[in-house]
């Protein structure tokens, strides 16, 4: 009965360190019009939140298609917007007074 326990753990070690991750080779994003506007071997986006949150931010109406075959990836393609980069507020020299 020992022997067949540890035989069990034994196959899903295994199992375990010859699975493969689940890892995408190339990334494509296709525009509201059907138009690749996104191919890479990077994600456009922030794969540990929601797509539903973070690719209409990127891209919105596209779609995100994920593949395990990098065959035609190695043309990369980017037409995503600039996404503009966050600022901090300005505040007003110090000595300096506002009117008012």
């Amino acid at each position: 009965m020992r022997a067949l326990r540890y035989a069990a753990v034994a196959a899903t070690v295994l199992a375990g360190l010859f699975s493969q991750p689940a890892l995408a080779a190339c990334y494509v994003v296709y525009g509201p019009d059907q138009e690749v506007i996104y191919r890479s071997v990077e994600p456009p986006v922030d794969l540990s939140r929601p797509l539903h949150e973070t690719l209409p931010r990127v891209a919105p109406g596209g779609k995100l298609v994920f593949s395990l075959d990098s065959q035609g990836c190695e043309l990369e393609i980017n037409k995503l917007p600039q996404q503009p980069q966050a600022r901090a507020p300005q505040r007003p020299a110090q000595g300096v007074r506002n009117p008012g």
